[in-house]
């Protein structure tokens, strides 16, 4: 039973590429086949379901488990483990279709080439998506298509969340454990970010900067009941932090909406940046967060061009005075609804 938005995702991109992988791998047994191209394309097509399959269940299914385990290995062994592990598939799926579905001559002659066009497509996909970890799939897309090599203006939504109290945790705990922390707090916030339908923009230090497209934020609630969701994914893993950090992690968090510039940044390593006053702003209300007591900060702006969620209450708040901004900020204090 698929349960969450993650598995949703997982099984979106499962089906996506196990069809694409399908396709070309029908293309090349039609190019390589001794039989007739109806038959040289579904012995392509079943090949390639038999080694992308368990591939794709490694790298997509396995990100929480064995590969986040393999990960804490030095990195030339972390690969050869990996490259051991595609190669044994590959010369398995060849050997179980080629010599059920092809006669032993066919098989022989066109072994080679299939071993050469499997290993191919197999670290093609396994380049994909140790990128894609890295800097996101939303963003991968973005590069390849180049959505941003000139700086474009946008309306765009953000939601910052910052741990509370991360240095206190960070002196109690030694640095790895720390670090395991913030990986699974940053986690619980991702999973609230596929519910939501945001984009994680980046993590900076113990903060998550999440993103939406302003049509996308002010057409439903769902950017005002993000960091609510992120709430419900920590409570419900409330058990397993204690166990192994000794704390359960509590966070602010500020909404808000405005107009930036995006665009590809850097030189030696490219990424892409949002620059503007409405970050600037959002980071102001992070701060005022903490100094008014309340732990999620909307502007009245963005609160104004969408709707409450249903059990949420909003508290307006006196105005917010920015640096360099002119006019003070109206705001208000998301909270809970009193049943």
């Amino acid at each position: 039973m698929i349960r969450s938005a993650r598995s949703r995702r997982d099984w979106q991109r499962f089906f996506w590429i196990s069809l694409a992988a399908a396709l070309i791998s029908a293309a090349f047994g039609i190019s390589q086949g001794k039989g007739t191209p109806l038959y040289s394309a579904l012995v392509g097509i079943v090949t390639s379901l038999a080694i992308a399959t368990p591939i794709l269940v490694l790298e997509i299914k396995g990100q929480r488990t064995i590969l986040r385990r393999l990960r804490r290995l030095p990195l030339l062994a972390y690969l050869g483990l990996k490259t051991v592990f595609y190669v044994a598939v590959i010369l398995a799926g060849l050997l179980l279709v080629g010599l059920n579905m092809s006669d032993r001559q066919s098989f022989e002659s066109t072994f080679r080439a299939s071993v050469v066009f499997s290993v191919i497509m197999a670290v093609g996909a396994n380049v994909v998506f140790e990128i894609g970890q890295l800097l996101g799939f939303g963003t991968l897309r973005n590069l390849f298509t180049g959505r941003y090599v000139k700086p474009r203006r946008e309306q765009r939504a953000f939601l910052l969340i910052d741990m509370k109290n991360s240095t206190g945790m960070a002196e109690k705990l030694e640095p790895v454990r720390f670090h395991e922390l913030l990986n699974d707090f940053f986690r619980d916030v991702a999973d609230a970010a596929l519910e939501c339908e945001a984009e994680i923009h980046k993590y900076v230090g113990d903060e998550a900067i999440l993103t939406w497209p302003d049509d996308s934020a002010t057409s439903d609630s769902e950017c005002l009941a993000c960091p609510f969701i992120a709430r419900q994914f920590i409570a419900g893993n409330a058990d397993a932090y204690r166990r192994k950090y000794g704390v359960v992690p509590e966070f602010r968090a500020a909404l808000h909406r405005g107009d930036i510039v995006a665009g590809e940044i850097g030189d030696v390593r490219h990424e892409i940046a949002y620059v503007g006053d409405t970050l600037n702003v959002a980071a102001r209300l992070l701060d005022a967060a903490k100094e008014t007591g309340h732990d999620i900060l909307v502007s009245q702006d963005l609160l104004e061009r969408t709707t409450l969620p249903e059990g949420i209450a909003a508290e307006k708040l006196p105005m917010l005075s920015v640096r360099n901004r002119a006019a003070p900020l109206a705001i208000a204090a998301l909270r809970p609804a009193a049943s």
